[in-house]
């Protein structure tokens, strides 16, 4: 089974019923602009426009076909996962995408969905995660930002998110967010080239000095874009921790829990992560259906020289095992209400 580990979807049916119950939520715009959708949250700058590739479900089955590709893990689209809302209104807001994304992927049967939680809030954050878990989800994607803009993951206020994560052994997607507050990168589109990978450094930076991969060991985390710097700049961050003895955490430890996807793009940087972290602790991934994606995923595995077990293990094996996957759903007809299995906490 092949699976890939990383890829959005956005419903339809979600876009179908904010359009019709506009006042479902106070602090959520919906704006129509020549033809596409926008979003804006808490009286912020409006999102970029909605892709239509995020929710043809066509064309993603279509996709998948010609990749071979037999699952397809997928989580929201970060620019709409609300971090800038009142907490109780986002808590709310996350279980009405958690809802439309559990039923838009039941007409998927590749699909295995990631649920989105309101991470402005620790405690909520739990709360929605658990319900998220009960209900089926296979995990949870968030992002690196939770304040929005701003804000880390290692916050003493997130202690009950990650509690609850380690306590049910729950599969965590760490995903950048789309601003990344530097200026320095509004030309190029610097932001997919470089700001991305940036703020997933900084993010995971502070997980690893903070301890939260020991604190919390039940968890299991993957980093996007085969870990942004982390792999190539892992003796850096032992330096800084060798020269402050007793300040912070080490890094190694943590690095040593996590898992990685195949976003990279380059033979030698995936042969470089596998000698780095570990074939078994790296996934296929695509991005899909983003242009700066992977459109072809599973090319940069056949041209990385890896043995058979190496392969075997990013192709599938792997994920499988950690999202809780096998292939029950895809012997159904997929052209029906298909949906992917129950999850299983481990």
């Amino acid at each position: 089974m092949i699976v890939d580990c990383h890829a959005h979807f956005v419903p339809a049916g979600m876009l179908e019923s904010l359009s019709a119950e506009r006042r479902l939520f106070p602090s959520v715009k919906l704006l129509a602009e020549g033809g596409g959708k926008r979003f804006a949250f808490a009286g912020g700058v409006p999102t970029r426009p909605v892709a239509p590739a995020l929710s043809d479900l066509a064309k993603r089955r279509e996709w998948l076909a010609g990749q071979g590709i037999d699952r397809q893990v997928v989580g929201g689209w970060l620019d709409l996962f609300g971090y800038e809302l009142p907490a109780e209104e986002a808590a709310d807001w996350c279980r009405f995408m958690n809802e439309t994304m559990r039923d838009g992927a039941a007409a998927l049967a590749h699909f295995a969905p990631l649920a989105t939680v309101p991470l402005q809030s620790g405690r909520l954050a739990a709360r929605v995660l658990e319900e998220a878990l009960d209900a089926g989800f296979h995990g949870a994607m968030i992002g690196t930002q939770p304040k929005g803009v701003g804000g880390g993951l290692d916050d003493p206020d997130l202690d009950p998110f990650w509690e609850a994560a380690s306590a049910h052994k729950a599969t965590i997607f760490l995903h950048p967010m789309f601003a990344c507050g530097d200026d320095r990168l509004a030309d190029y589109d610097l932001v997919n080239a470089v700001g991305r990978l940036t703020d997933t450094t900084t993010a995971m930076a502070r997980l690893l000095f903070s301890g939260h991969l020991q604190r919390f060991p039940g968890l299991t985390l993957i980093v996007s874009h085969g870990g942004a710097a982390l792999p190539y700049a892992l003796g850096r961050l032992r330096r800084n921790h060798a020269i402050h003895p007793g300040a912070y955490a080490d890094p190694l430890e943590g690095f040593r829990r996590l898992y990685f996807d195949t976003v990279l793009f380059e033979a030698r940087a995936l042969r470089f992560l596998c000698d780095t972290a570990g074939a078994d602790r790296v996934l296929l991934g695509s991005d899909h259906p983003f242009p700066i994606g992977d459109s072809a995923p599973r090319r940069i595995v056949e041209e990385t020289p890896l043995d058979a077990a190496e392969r075997s293990a990013i192709l599938g094996e792997t994920a499988a095992r950690i999202f809780h996957l096998d292939g029950a759903a895809l012997r159904r007809d997929d052209r029906g209400a298909g949906g992917g299995q129950t999850a299983r906490r481990q």
